[in-house]
């Protein structure tokens, strides 16, 4: 009976367009989202251009965070602003200079981290971070396009018509963007620079406004500085409250990590190397503290004006300037025409935001689960991961009702917990260098840093609760691909050395057979009983000649490698091939292709059967990369070769 392939269906070839296939050797090609620091070593551009890209998510939050402080700190907001500014300057800016010196390929601190841990304490740690960044990137989504949404709402011309509809239009915001990219998006910093300029320029115009009222209405400053001196007393006070309500206004921090994330479309210097890209290092550092100290004038100048000119009532749930107290100001001091202009330049900026937190979520899971193994065969492919995180946009909208409060405290988790692991492998990689007064600097900033971690998750344990369920679905998600591939051949390349080159082809002449040994004395006892055993269980003549294979587990936990054979003569007479690896069956594997690739022959390799319960071995096999080594073997070798006829021989005895 003959059957037909019939040809994939064109929704699924639209739907797994880019798909990066691994090949049967073993190879694995980088996704089409993900592009190659080398490939990129040449192109870029200039650092204040890709600020821009930056901005859109870092400055966008000014569209939120002067109502959002006001509403943690009330009357002390700005004094608590200027704690933000003090932790963002000499905190936050100092750890993430750091690590764009040593990430700087946009890997950021998760990369630093990964490798001070290695085995599966190091996996696990970091689809633990992996889940505080989708954390971080799908909030940024819904709070973005919830915000949008309330600029919208909260329109004089449109307040009467939508007043009802933002669930509904925060919806369609992060269904607008999730198709935009199933129809194919490419970062555009073209358009990141418009946005930015156009939407610094009008908060100038409302900042400069604003200022101009404070200071001809003299009472406000004297109405509130009075407020204040009796709610807190003296100075020591407010930094007191200050640095108690500091977790509520973390969101201020946002920023840095995407500042690194975009470091390779840095442009540098023309004689950078992808070892030492010291121009993009550099230019990435004036990317960095120009958005702070730019954000860190908005921060101070809009949290005072908003303060002092906007009656306390707005702010809360329900007030004209919840969410939206900068765009309160623009509609009150300059009209409905530049508040409207203004409204559909925070839309645009905050939509944008998304987009950009999209394109940073898109490029993050591939740049670390497929090298684990961890990936469906389908994640490589956007268009299907759009969808993923498009349907956990709307579930994480439902579940907050698309409130801009209501989501401040999952973004500042996700937020704090990045910073706070950034902080931590800085101060890791100062002590390794032995720069004492560093150590202790980056030490302190982690100390704040974990502080206000944790308060933010004891007063706010939404942000926590979303990660927890961001991580447990990774790591399940995970652990399923990692088993679901566990019979994948992943070496990515077999080379000789000149011993082992001379063993295979002396051996090509005759019968290729291999015996499986796990080494132990490796004494001429060990070799010649392994012989006997082999010869006894498998009925084969005195005459066979065979050479030793044997493997030794590096670290069981790596997913793919390149595989290098070396050859040695053990007591004058014993031929041995040894290997290192991640997984005895996957080496063995390879090594029986390779052979009967550049031989033409079909090698044989025997084993014994591995002794004691099979569900055992097998986990032993999972976790550890040994166990049921003959078995396993066996099916490495027929899922990469399906003709039978082809296939190298597997006896075990």
């Amino acid at each position: 009976m003959t059957t037909t392939e019939h040809p994939p269906s064109r929704l699924r070839s639209w739907m797994l367009e880019g798909l990066a296939d691994m090949g049967k050797g073993g190879g694995q090609q980088v996704p089409q989202s993900v592009p190659e620091p080398e490939q990129q070593a040449h192109k870029g551009q200039r650092w204040w251009r890709v600020m821009c890209l930056t901005g859109v998510d870092y400055f966008s939050t000014l569209g939120y965070q002067p109502g959002i402080a006001a509403l943690a700190a009330g009357l002390l907001s700005p004094v608590a602003t200027v704690v933000l500014v003090i932790v963002t300057l000499a905190g936050a800016l100092p750890v993430y200079r750091r690590v764009a010196e040593e990430s700087p390929h946009g890997e950021g601190s998760i990369a630093m981290l990964e490798r001070l841990l290695s085995f599966w304490k190091g996996k696990l740690f970091v689809l633990t971070l992996l889940g505080f960044a989708a954390t971080d990137f799908l909030i940024t989504i819904t709070l973005s396009a919830a915000d949008a949404s309330t600029h919208l709402v909260e329109n004089p011309h449109l307040t009467s018509v939508l007043h009802d509809k933002q669930m509904l239009i925060t919806l369609i915001l992060v269904a607008l963007l999730g198709a935009v990219f199933l129809k194919g998006f490419l970062e555009a910093i073209g358009v990141a620079l418009y946005l930015v300029a156009i939407y610094l320029s009008l908060n100038v115009v409302v900042v400069v406004v604003g200022m101009w009222h404070v200071l001809t209405e003299a009472h406000v400053v004297t109405d509130w500085t009075s407020a204040l001196t009796t709610e807190h007393g003296n100075v020591f006070a407010m930094v007191g409250v200050s640095l108690l309500v500091f977790p509520k206004l973390a969101l201020g921090l946002s920023g840095f990590e995407t500042g690194v994330a975009v470091m390779p479309h840095v442009e540098g210097d023309p004689d950078d190397t992808h070892d030492n890209p010291k121009g993009r290092i550099r230019d990435t550092k004036k990317l960095l503290t120009t958005a702070a100290l730019i954000m860190s004038v908005f921060l101070i100048a809009t949290s005072f004006i908003t303060t002092v000119l906007i009656p306390e009532k707005e702010f809360k749930t329900g007030g004209q300037a919840n969410g939206r107290a900068l765009a309160y100001l623009a509609h009150e001091y300059l009209g409905n025409a530049f508040g409207t202009v203004y409204d559909l330049s925070t839309i645009a900026i905050l939509w944008f935001a998304g987009a950009s937190a999209m394109a940073g979520l898109l490029n993050l899971m591939p740049r670390y689960l497929p090298r684990y193994g961890m990936a469906p065969h389908w994640a490589r492919a956007v268009r299907p991961m759009v969808i993923v995180f498009t349907l956990i946009a709307f579930l994480v909208t439902w579940i907050f009702d698309a409130s801009v409060d209501a989501q401040g405290g999952a973004y500042a988790t996700g937020v704090l917990v990045l910073m706070s692991s950034a902080a931590i492998a800085v101060t890791i990689s100062a002590r390794r260098a032995r720069q004492r007064n560093w150590t202790i600097a980056f030490g302190v900033v982690s100390a704040v840093l974990l502080y206000v971690t944790v308060v933010n998750v004891i007063e706010r344990p939404d942000g926590v609760k979303i990660g927890a369920c961001f991580i447990a679905g990774i790591i399940l998600v995970s652990l399923l691909s990692r088993l679901a591939r566990a019979f994948e051949l992943r070496v990515t390349s077999v080379t000789f050395d000149d011993m082992a080159e001379r063993f295979i082809r002396d051996i090509a002449s005759r019968k290729i057979r291999f015996i499986a040994n796990e080494p132990d004395r490796r004494d001429k006892a060990e070799y010649r009983d392994k012989i006997e055993q082999i010869r006894n269980d498998n009925d084969l003549p005195e005459q066979e000649d065979f050479v030793f294979v044997e493997v030794t587990v590096l670290d069981a936990s790596e997913f793919e490698a390149g595989l290098t054979v070396h050859g040695e003569v053990l007591h004058n007479r014993y031929r041995v091939l040894t290997l290192e690896s991640s997984s005895i069956p996957n080496a063995l594997a390879a090594l029986l292709l390779n052979v009967r690739d550049t031989t033409g022959c079909t090698p044989h390799i025997y084993f014994e059967w591995t002794e004691g319960n099979p569900f055992a071995n097998f986990l032993r096999f999972f976790l550890f990369g040994q166990g049921e080594v003959a078995p396993v073997t066996r099916e490495v070798l027929r899922e990469a070769e399906p003709d039978r006829a082809r296939r190298p021989r597997v006896h075990t005895g």
